[in-house]
């Protein structure tokens, strides 16, 4: 492989070290094994739903603005079944009805995409307001706090007493969800999908039905996000989750899945989390004021989107 090909591929990862080199020596607390460990749990989060958002950006169709919003709804939802005094069989049909929910409203985003051939981003904004105002309507201002001790497991535990369980959660979905993508044919035709959809459909692909499943994919993980997301706080209302969107966006685009589709993976989604969560942290260790941090979210986006039509540019010649 030559130098300029291995710079293009490992680019992130370089990143990624650059980074956490660049902070370490900008403040000695970072490599505090409670920072490192804070850094994870909070890429851990992220991480479960952008691995959502890759497999609905891997379509090509565009990013999916109903992620944040699925979160609350499903979470909300969920949080009456998950209460501390509620049966196992009760914490299990709260998580399933969550999960159904996030994929019945994938299922929307999909199908208004991949049969009206409408806009992604437009689909998906509009069903993020439809599903926050049911949100609202379905708490009607309350908060439920006070919930299942497995469920707070899921958000506030440690595995061994040393690994939060919300990390291991991560790993596994990720583990999961790259081998979905790589080693299934389900996997495969999300990228044949988003990569040329017209040769997809000459070569007998259903792309509408991919389309759809890609989406339905993301609202999945967005609910299980949700579950652990309420292990995390304690507490459910209609407004967490709501600025996850932007969040997520940032770190696909900056772990390499490609806006055009058909490109990128889950461990760039991993790299991506990373990089995004370790920005903010330095930032607050060094006392920078948090207003900058939407600036330098929207710095790594452009940066990202540069770097993604940069290598497609060269791979089309």
């Amino acid at each position: 492989m030559k130098p300029k090909e291995f710079m293009m591929k490992y680019s992130r990862i370089l990143i990624l070290v650059l980074i956490m080199v660049f902070v370490s020596a900008a403040s000695l607390d970072f490599l505090k094994p409670s920072n490192l460990l804070n850094v994870a749990r909070q890429s851990s989060m992220l991480l479960i739903m952008s691995l959502g958002m890759t497999c609905a950006m891997l379509l090509g169709q565009g990013v999916d603005m109903s992620i944040g919003a699925t979160l609350s709804l499903t979470s909300c939802v969920a949080a009456g079944f998950l209460r501390s005094n509620a049966s196992t069989g009760s914490v299990l049909l709260g998580i399933g009805i969550a999960i159904l929910i996030g994929m019945f409203i994938g299922l929307i985003n999909g199908t208004l995409t991949a049969w009206l051939h409408l806009p992604a981003f437009l689909v998906t904004y509009g069903v993020r307001e439809i599903i926050r105002s049911v949100a609202f309507f379905y708490m009607d201002g309350n908060i439920i706090s006070g919930f299942h001790k497995s469920v707070m497991f899921m958000g506030s535990g440690f595995v061994f007493g040393v690994i939060p369980t919300q990390i291991v959660i991560a790993v596994v979905l990720t583990v999961a969800t790259a081998w979905m993508l790589k080693h299934t044919r389900m996997g495969r035709e999300l990228y044949i999908a988003g990569a040329n959809p017209n040769a997809a459909r000459f070569s007998g692909l259903k792309v509408e039905k991919s389309v759809i499943l890609g989406f339905v994919l993301s609202g999945a993980l967005d609910a299980l996000a949700g579950i652990v997301y309420l292990g995390r706080l304690g507490a459910a209302e209609a407004e967490i989750g709501n600025q996850f969107h932007f969040q997520c966006v940032s770190a696909v685009a900056i772990g390499g899945i490609s806006f055009a589709g058909g490109a990128g993976s889950a461990w760039g989604a991993v790299i991506g989390a990373l990089i995004l969560n370790i920005l903010i942290n330095g930032m607050n260790l060094l006392n920078i004021s948090s207003y900058w941090q939407g600036t330098v979210n929207g710095v790594i986006i452009i940066i990202a989107v540069l770097l993604d039509y940069t290598v497609r540019k060269k791979q089309t010649k």
